[in-house]
């Protein structure tokens, strides 16, 4: 789908309206019979293998094809501990929260609390004025890395807990002051606070608390129990730990749009199956928030959104690989930070999905985790690998930035 520009609001409606239409009614990819997948014991060797790689402390590998859920675990669950991770591990998800921030959007798309060209000035707090440049920045923008905005506020304070800063108060006094980088819509940068102002904007237009909104539209219906802003003493003590002391186990409501979320790899077996629309989930995620809403090519620059591969289009969060009429697409989303990688992936022609999370080790690698994770995707799903990209610095996952 191509991101229409320089439209009529009127029009811009319009196309965003037949957009999320064209998505909501694409047919659910054909089943595929266990026969064409990888074997159990190919996906032990395969998850093994990329453990090996990873150099990790610790990780989980939850696995959903068609029906069928397998999850693995590897290492231990804080070194020294000779304990493997569960599937009532703590996590952090890190930068798949904002997967999560953008179905809640869709969410409130489809019940007309929000559109998706409504301006971030219209949720703004009172006073405060929102920078724009030649446009206004809208939350499809927010949504798609497209906003202007750099990729975060600025450096947290000395000691200050993983993914609690900027607080509200923090980035709307910063705001107003900011220069856009690019003309919202026109150039792809990846931003970490462009998602806390859309959460925030959701917060607005609902009239209430952020975390609320997510539970009640997402989480509870999907017995998602155990994903949190707010762990709790004995969750806390489930949380993995790796290699290198990341700091306390905290409350990250703050920034509950870009990277705040923990969660279980059972809550997260549950998650792939919401958004295959398999298994035993009472409910599929509405298919607009997988569509494309930009095609790379369109756009003047895109900068951070190539870590698990070159997008071929970029969606509300999610990034795309390979061409829609490829079987071996994936769609995709990174995370990193806080002693984590994180990673979820896709296949929908073989209803097929994977999660990954990992702990970081005594010894610095420069695998790419997410590269790595493609190839035991496409393998489990039985289909060929993505073709090698082209040789460039690739992203280590050890101590990796906020994604």
């Amino acid at each position: 789908m191509i991101r229409l520009r320089f439209l009529s609001p009127y029009l811009a409606v319009l196309c965003l309206l037949a957009v999320q239409c064209a998505a909501a009614q694409a047919p659910a990819p054909a089943f595929v019979p266990d026969a064409a997948y990888a074997n159990t014991a190919s996906i032990d060797v395969l998850g093994n293998d990329l453990f090996v790689q990873s150099g990790s402390t610790g990780m989980v590998l939850v696995v959903v094809r068609g029906n069928q859920t397998i999850f693995r675990s590897y290492g231990e669950n804080a070194p020294g501990s000779h304990q493997a991770p569960t599937q009532e591990s703590l996590l952090r998800l890190c930068s798949l929260t904002k997967i999560f921030t953008t179905d809640l959007l869709t969410n409130l798309v489809a019940d007309k609390t929000v559109a998706l060209d409504d301006p971030l000035q219209q949720f703004a707090p009172t006073g405060k004025k929102v920078p724009s440049r030649v446009k206004q920045i809208t939350l499809l923008d927010l949504a798609t890395h497209t906003s202007g905005l750099p990729r975060e506020l600025g450096t947290p304070p000395a000691l200050t807990p993983h993914f609690t800063f900027p607080d509200y108060g923090t980035r709307w006094r910063w705001l107003p002051n900011q220069h856009l980088r690019t003309v919202p819509g026109t150039a792809a940068l990846y931003s970490n606070v462009a998602f806390d102002y859309l959460s925030d904007a959701l917060q607005a237009a609902a009239h209430k608390q952020y975390a609320a909104l997510l539970a009640e539209h997402t989480l509870n219906p999907l017995d998602m129990w155990g994903t949190t802003y707010f762990p709790n003493a004995e969750q806390c003590s489930r949380l993995l730990v790796g290699a290198h002391d990341q700091g306390p186990c905290s409350v990250t409501e703050a920034t509950a749009g870009s990277s705040g979320l923990y969660s279980t790899p059972r809550d997260m077996a549950i998650w792939l199956k919401y958004l295959l629309g398999s298994g035993d989930t009472s409910t599929a995620q509405d298919a607009a928030a997988q569509a494309v809403y930009i095609l790379p090519a369109s756009l003047k620059s895109q900068k951070g959104l190539d870590h698990a591969g070159e997008p071929t289009g970029v969606g509300l969060g999610w990034i795309h690989i390979l061409p829609a009429d490829s079987p071996s697409t994936i769609v995709e989303k990174t995370g990193g930070g806080a002693g984590f990688s994180t990673y979820i992936a896709i296949n929908r022609s073989r209803r097929t999905a994977i999660f990954v999370a990992a702990t970081d080790g005594p010894v610095y690698t420069h695998v790419n985790l997410f590269n790595a994770a493609n190839k035991l995707l496409l393998a489990v799903a039985g289909l060929p690998p993505l073709p090698e990209p082209v040789v460039k610095p690739v992203v280590a996952h050890r101590r990796p930035r906020r994604r």
